[in-house]
């Protein structure tokens, strides 16, 4: 299955770069100021980002470590991260690497801060990708990773996973807190905060940012407004005309740090 469905992500981002890359809810947004603010960054520290996608999360730390390098499985988004950098000016420190986030083409102890956003639901092995995190980070590295977090009630639990694989077919599973932090845990980190922050969508600049054609916007919209009062309440949807024009989920935010003594 990984091979496969690995080609199918390349795919399925390499189509839709542009629209990542173009997104201003990835080029701000509290997660990151929180990430900075958790992380400390200094001029000493030398950054890898797994799975950087349209190269926001780099660009905004570039200027506060001594070298990024930008990492995704996809070489067509890592291109047009590398354009979206070079164009917004300012940072020379930011290098680009085609890699796996779970079979990481880097030296064990390489790097001091990781930074993974909004990616790990893509991931077919989350623990494996974790255990490579632990693995390119030096002794007393820091780590933060951030992705939607599965809500605990499963009725809403299952609405999300559904809504997701109608819009990507890429998405492969989100995780509740405690799911995640035994992740981080096992893989050899000590989980030193956890935050979880609220982000609201615009409907349809979400669903076209995953390539969507119009059927197949019309069948994620009957979806969430056919949903139950319980959903509604929970992710915010807003509608008007039976148009879905918003709905907020969650994102976790994990603040992790590699011991001194493993």
């Amino acid at each position: 299955m990984t091979r496969d469905f690995k080609s199918k992500v390349r795919e399925q981002f390499g189509r839709t770069a542009e629209g990542y890359v173009r997104d201003r809810g990835f080029a701000t947004g509290e997660d990151l100021v929180e990430a900075v603010r958790l992380l400390q960054p200094t001029s000493d520290d030398l950054l890898l980002d797994v799975a950087c996608g349209g190269g926001h999360t780099a660009l905004h730390f570039a200027p506060l470590v001594r070298s990024v390098v930008a990492s995704d499985l996809t070489m067509q988004m890592l291109k047009r991260a590398q354009e979206y950098i070079s164009d917004e000016g300012g940072v020379e420190n930011v290098t680009f690497r085609e890699a796996d986030a779970e079979d990481l083409p880097f030296p064990s102890g390489a790097f001091t801060l990781l930074t993974c956003r909004i990616a790990p639901h893509h991931f077919p092995d989350v623990p494996r990708a974790c255990r490579e995190f632990f693995r390119v980070l030096r002794r007393g590295g820091r780590l933060v990773i951030i992705d939607t977090l599965l809500p605990d009630d499963p009725e809403i639990a299952e609405f999300y996973q559904t809504m997701e694989k109608l819009r990507d077919p890429t998405h492969v599973q989100a995780h509740n807190e405690a799911t995640w932090v035994t992740m981080v845990e096992d893989a050899g980190f000590e989980v030193q905060q956890t935050k979880i922050l609220s982000k609201t969508h615009d409907f349809q600049e979400w669903a076209k940012r995953a390539g969507l054609n119009r059927e197949g916007i019309q069948r994620l919209n009957k979806f969430f407004v056919q949903s139950s009062p319980k959903i509604h309440d929970h992710f915010q949807i807003e509608t008007f005309a039976g148009e879905v024009e918003s709905y907020t989920d969650r994102k976790l935010l994990i603040y992790a740090i590699r011991p001194n003594k493993k």
